[in-house]
C-alpha cells in the first residue's frame, strides 16, 4: 500500500520580526524526505538542534506555542504550521537563526502565498501514519472554555468566542479541511489564512510589563478598545475568530496528521488545543500500547 504525501517543490525565505521576542529573524523552508515530517532546525546554535513539530516538543502555551528539545526552543510556531498543514505540505524542513517565528503581518497570508508560488512535489510512502478516525466526543475544558473533538465525516474546525467588546462579542466560523492541496490552497489560503492576530487595547500594558509582545505593533495585530478597532479595516466581519481557527489548526497539526473529526472549540487557548491533541493521541496509541503487554 502507498500513501501520497507532499513537500514544498522549491526553497522559501522570509524575514521578520517575533511577536514576544522582538529578535528579528529569518526562516528558510525547504523540501524534506517523505516521511519526515514537519521540523524546525536552529541554525544559529551549535549542532544545529532539529526540533520536531510533534506534542511531544511542546515546551509552554503562554500567549504563543512553544517547541523544544534540549536546551534549544522556538516560539509561535502555530500560524507557519497551520500554513504548512492547510496548504497540504506533510514534509518540511524550516530552518530559523532565532528563538521564534517571525509574525510577518499576524497572520499565515504571506506563508500561504509562499507555498502557492513554489507548489508541491509530490512523494510516496508505505506506512500510513495517519490517527483512526475519532469514534466517540473527546474533551477538555477549564470553566467555560472547552475544545472538543467529536466523530465526523469530514475533517471540520468550528470555532466560538465571546468578548465584552462590542466591536468583537459572539463569533462563530467554521471552515472544512479540504484533504486535495490542490484545493487547499482555494480554501484555506482565502478563508482562513489572512486572519490576524489581535489584542485588547487594555491588556497590552500588562502584556509589555510581563515581558510579552515586544514585536507588535499596529502593521501585525489587530488592537481592539472599547471605541473599536485602532487599525482597521478588518479582513473579515469576523476576522478575531477566524484566527482563532487558524490558531488551533496551527495546534492540532502537532499530531502530524488530522484525524477524521470535527474539532469545535469555545474561548479556548493554546493550552486547551494541545491538552486536546494530547487526549487524541493518548486514546489512538492506546490500542497499540495495550497489544504489547
Amino acid at each position: 500500500m502507498t500513501i501520497k504525501q507532499y513537500s514544498i517543490a522549491a526553497q522559501i525565505t522570509q524575514t521578520g520580526v517575533g511577536l514576544h521576542s522582538g529578535v528579528i529573524t529569518c526562516v528558510r523552508i525547504l523540501p524534506a524526505e517523505a516521511g519526515s515530517g514537519r521540523y524546525f532546525v536552529r541554525v544559529d546554535l551549535p549542532d544545529t538542534p532539529i526540533i520536531p513539530a510533534q506534542l511531544a516538543a511542546v515546551r509552554q502555551t503562554v500567549l504563543s506555542t512553544q517547541l523544544g528539545k534540549g536546551e534549544a526552543y522556538i516560539r509561535t510556531v502555530e500560524h507557519l504550521l497551520a500554513a504548512l498543514a492547510g496548504m497540504g505540505v506533510d514534509n518540511a524542513r524550516i530552518e530559523i537563526d532565532g528563538p521564534e517565528v517571525p509574525l510577518l503581518d499576524g497572520s499565515a497570508k504571506v506563508w500561504t502565498e509562499s507555498i502557492a508560488q513554489v507548489g508541491l512535489s509530490v512523494q510516496v510512502v508505505t506506512e500510513d501514519k495517519t490517527p483512526p478516525p475519532i469514534d466517540k466526543p473527546i474533551w477538555v475544558r477549564q470553566g467555560d472554555a472547552f475544545a472538543c473533538a467529536v466523530p465526523a465525516a469530514e475533517t471540520r474546525f468550528t470555532y466560538g468566542i465571546d468578548f465584552d467588546l462590542s466591536a468583537i462579542g459572539n463569533q462563530w466560523h467554521s471552515w472544512s479541511l479540504l484533504c486535495e492541496p490542490e484545493k487547499a490552497h482555494d480554501s484555506f489560503a482565502t478563508e482562513i489564512a489572512p486572519a490576524r492576530t489581535f489584542a485588547l487595547l487594555y491588556q497590552i500594558e500588562q502584556l509589555q510589563q510581563s515581558g510579552l509582545i515586544k514585536g507588535g505593533s499596529l502593521d501585525n495585530a489587530l488592537v481592539c478598545g472599547t471605541q473599536g478597532w485602532l487599525n482597521p479595516p478588518l479582513r473579515f466581519a469576523n476576522e478575531p475568530v477566524r484566527h482563532k481557527i487558524l490558531d488551533l489548526v496551527g495546534d492540532l497539526s502537532l499530531l502530524g496528521t488530522f484525524p477524521c473529526a470535527h474539532f469545535l472549540a469555545y474561548k479556548a487557548s493554546h493550552d486547551l488545543h494541545i491538552q486536546l491533541a494530547q487526549k487524541i493521541l493518548d486514546l489512538s496509541l492506546a490500542p497499540l500500547r495495550g497489544s504489547q503487554k
